[in-house]
This record gives structure tokens, C-alpha cells and sequence, in this order.
């Protein structure tokens, strides 16, 4: 098995929403703000190789949304398309995109318009992959994540008939080598992979469960979650995860500066993240 981290470019999100109840005066050292108190942060894929696959792990922002939308979030440095190029991945050999939730920042390059300006899938051979319950959710919004999901983002995938779901069972074996850990306080049945290399060492890509190194501290949770304490229950279940297996890392989705971590503990017994590791190969 092999994995390679894709940059996918950045954006700008509201830093209090990022840091939820955590004051300015401490999240603005971790991440400095603009003058309108964004936050740069990264859109960080994740490919992975085995022998008879090629998965992509989320799309990023993607193009296709109209400008006055990514006016909102100031997209720059790339984007999934242009990652294609640059690490000379040929988007007809993916055979699988794996997607951990449908927000737009994780979904929005999932499909593109063509030529002829017809929907299409970014990569034309592949399945991807949601969950049932989640796409449901995600297909009837709450308002609080209305603005999140938007339809032309997965809607599409469905009804051209390239999407298939993951039976939500906790820990299930999606594909040898790859489990899956569900969680809801983010949004309803994120789903975060745990992948398993061949000398039993584990790499989770974290999605949205912890965004960034920045938000290792329990109460590190965004206002974007729609259950906050079911959050920091659910950092606790990760992180005991993460100790019962030494050799780990976690690839930081968001992380602006950091792409790998690994959870240590500092002289105070708090968890910290060591940004210094690399990725396990």
C-alpha cells in the first residue's frame, strides 16, 4: 500500500468559527488572522494505492461554483484539478473517491462542468463513496448546514449512478487495509479512515473530526459542529484510539502549515500534537 498527501490549494474561513468558544486572544496565535478575521486554511487530499486500486480521499472546493460563492472563501493556491496535474495523476485511473462528508469544502470538486457545460465527474472511472444516512442528511438540511451542502455537489454523483454507499458499521472493513470510524458531532456519520500499512501501523485521515494540530485541545471545537460535546466525546474516543496504537499518524485535512502529526503528551499530561513526524510508508 502506498500514500501520497495532494495539496489541493487553500481558503479562508472565519476564524471564530473555526475556534468556536475558544477567545481570539489564544486562536490568533495558533492561526493569525486577516483584517476581516479569516483564517487561511488547507484543502489536503489523500491518495492511496493498493494493488488493484487508486482512491482518492475528498475533492476539496473543486471550480464550478459561481464567483460571487468563493467570494466567500477567497480559494487559491490550486485546487483538486490542478493537483491532478501537478502530481501527474491521470484522473481516469482513480478508481474509487472516497468522501468523508458532503460539505462543499470537502465534496465541491467531486464534478465538474465539461466543454459542453454538462456535469460530469472529475474522475471518470471511479466509484464514489458516501453512506446512506449521511447523504439523506445531507440531501435534507437542517439550517444550520443548509449553506454547506449544496446539491450540484453530490446529487449528481447519485443519479449518474457512480455512487455507492458504506454500510454504517463502526469499524467496518471497507476494503482490505481500510477501516472506517463514524462520527456525528461534526455532521451526521462523517466518516474518517483508519489505513492500515502492511507492518500494522495506522494512518487516519481526520476530515473534519480534527481539523487542524490547532484544535488537539478538547474544547478546540468549531462552531461549524452541529453537536459540540458529542465532539469532544468523540476526541476522547480518538485519541484513546490513537494511543492503544503507538505507531500512528494523523493527516490534518485542513492544517494550514502542518500535513502529519502524531499525539503525544506534554509535561502536563495534556495531548499536544508532534507536527516534526513524516508520514508512514
Amino acid at each position: 500500500m502506498k500514500i501520497k498527501i495532494i495539496e489541493a490549494g487553500k481558503f479562508k474561513l472565519d476564524g471564530g468559527a473555526m475556534f468556536g468558544v475558544v477567545p481570539r486572544s489564544m486562536w490568533r496565535k495558533l492561526n493569525p488572522p486577516d483584517e476581516n478575521n479569516m483564517c487561511t486554511w488547507a484543502t489536503r487530499l489523500l491518495l492511496v494505492e493498493t494493488e488493484d486500486k487508486k482512491i482518492i480521499f475528498d475533492c476539496g472546493l473543486g471550480i464550478k461554483q459561481e464567483e460571487k460563492f468563493f467570494s466567500h472563501f477567497h480559494p487559491h493556491d490550486g485546487n483538486v484539478h490542478e493537483a491532478i496535474l501537478n502530481y501527474n495523476m491521470d484522473a481516469s485511473e482513480i478508481t474509487d473517491v472516497f468522501l468523508t462528508h458532503l460539505h462543499f469544502d470537502h465534496c465541491g470538486g467531486a464534478l465538474r462542468y465539461n466543454e459542453n457545460g454538462e456535469i460530469k465527474p472529475t474522475f471518470p472511472n471511479a466509484t464514489y463513496w458516501s453512506n446512506e444516512p449521511h447523504f439523506d442528511w445531507a440531501y435534507t438540511p437542517n439550517p444550520r448546514e443548509k449553506a454547506s451542502f449544496l446539491k450540484e455537489n453530490f446529487v449528481p454523483l447519485r443519479d449518474l449512478g457512480v455512487m455507492k454507499f458504506i454500510p454504517v458499521i463502526q469499524g467496518i472493513e471497507w476494503i482490505p487495509g481500510i477501516k472506517i470510524w463514524f462520527y456525528y458531532g461534526h455532521t451526521e456519520a462523517m466518516m474518517v479512515p483508519e489505513i492500515l500499512m502492511p507492518d500494522g501501523q495506522s494512518v487516519y485521515y481526520a476530515a473534519d473530526l480534527l481539523a487542524s494540530s490547532y484544535h488537539v485541545r478538547l474544547p478546540y471545537v468549531m462552531s461549524y459542529d452541529i453537536r459540540p460535546l458529542k465532539c469532544i466525546e468523540e476526541k476522547k474516543f480518538f485519541y484513546k484510539q490513537l494511543q492503544s496504537r503507538e505507531n500512528h499518524r494523523i493527516i490534518f485535512e485542513h492544517d494550514p502549515i502542518n500535513p502529519v502529526g502524531k499525539l503525544t503528551l506534554d509535561n502536563k499530561g495534556r495531548y499536544k500534537i508532534d507536527t516534526q513526524v513524516t508520514l508512514l510508508t
